[in-house]
């Protein structure tokens, strides 16, 4: 794919779309199982609604949901899905979980999905290939052209935090507590491409850098950049993609409603320019929201002062209130709103379940039981 060959179409209306990246669990021990293209074998035999497919090991499948405009259709497919999932994995006595890491699983031993793209990075990446073993929720909005897409990905990267800190529930690795709300993005950090997308101001300049790194023979397309958000010229969308995967399909939706409204108000209203100090800020306050989820202290780039993300994030549902109403997202941001006032997260339910049992192997598998739907987190 060459620059010139980049158009992007644009997308009618605001439309929103979701890929979950799933662990597959043994029902033994509840380490991570090699089941992937037996599980997709199984799904792909009836009809189902979105999609099923491998990742990069044999530890993990991703679910693609169809375009939607808003909330209630999306957690309606998700929940679908996911229930054809639970029943090929039920099949294959194994079991499904969310969560952006598992807690005791050991990189090494994990086994590359064969597929030649996956292949060829782990013949690039090494190791960091496997440690790839990192599950995470990427929300696709679409956009009505590129310029618009540019806008959106520059001023949605002053909402990273909010995204980290809402989805965070990565705070295990390894049989360790990392003391991070989100361990994940510090594997995903790793990757020579990752970071944020540079400052250009317009889709034209975008095609002239995205040319540049085609000439020097870095990249062949958008894929190989592992930014945390990204346009995605073929399907008309910027694709969000620091979301850890949570804990339950409702809450998955539920992210999505956020990023959806977001996205909303800003190409709406216009409210901010592009700022260059947001990226030069950007690794601190990515930072500070990984490791300490909601309770962060950030940098305002455009207030030009220390803010709570706890603040922040209220602040901000309260202003896109009335894009919720008009999306039909209400009821979803209201549920987000009342966690984060009551201070609950996955990563905070997971250390809890850890107390409580002791064990790491029992975390994992009330993991699987929450998005299995066979319990719920409680209130």
């Amino acid at each position: 794919m060459s620059g010139a060959d980049m158009e992007f179409p644009g997308s009618k209306g605001l439309t929103v779309g979701v890929e979950l990246e799933l662990q597959i669990l043994n029902s033994r021990d509840f380490d991570l199982a090699r089941d992937a293209a037996d599980l997709i074998g199984l799904v792909e035999k009836a009809p189902h609604a979105g999609a099923v497919k491998p990742e990069i090991t044999e530890s993990m499948v991703e679910l693609n949901s169809s375009i939607h405009q808003g909330h209630d259709t999306l957690a309606a497919e998700l929940k679908a899905i996911r229930d054809t999932v639970v029943q090929a994995a039920q099949k294959l006595n194994v079991r499904i979980a969310g969560g952006g890491s598992h807690a005791f699983h050991m990189w090494a031993d994990r086994r590359i999905y064969p597929t030649e793209r996956f292949q060829h990075l782990l013949s690039v990446y090494g190791y960091l290939a496997k440690q790839f073993t990192i599950f995470g929720q990427h929300v696709h909005v679409g956009c009505p052209d590129g310029d618009a897409a540019i806008y959106l990905t520059h001023i949605l990267s002053r909402y990273v935090p909010h995204f980290i800190a809402l989805s965070a529930s990565s705070p295990f690795q390894q049989g360790e507590d990392t003391s991070y709300q989100s361990s994940r993005l510090n594997t995903v950090t790793a990757f020579p491409l990752s970071g944020q997308m540079p400052f250009v101001q317009s889709w034209r300049e975008f095609l002239e850098y995205f040319e540049m790194m085609r000439g020097y023979g870095i990249v062949e397309s958008m894929k190989d950049f592992y930014w945390d958000i990204r346009p995605k010229p073929e399907y008309g969308t910027v694709e969000i993609r620091v979301f850890d995967t949570p804990l339950t399909v409702e809450r998955a939706a539920a992210l999505a409603a956020y990023a959806q409204t977001l996205a909303r108000q800003i190409l709406a209203d216009r409210p901010l320019a592009p700022e260059r100090d947001v990226y030069t800020l950007y690794n601190y306050n990515r930072f500070q929201a990984c490791r300490y989820g909601i309770e962060a202290k950030l940098v305002d780039a455009y207030a030009r002062r220390p803010v709570s993300l706890r603040e922040a994030v209220l602040d901000t549902l309260k202003v896109l209130a009335p894009h919720a109403a008009a999306l039909g997202n209400g009821h979803a941001l209201a549920s987000l709103a009342a966690d984060v006032e009551a201070g609950r997260t996955d990563a905070g339910w997971l250390r809890q379940m850890h107390r409580e049992r002791g064990s790491l192997n029992e975390v994992a598998r009330l993991q699987s039981e929450l998005w299995m739907g066979r319990s719920k987190v409680p209130a």
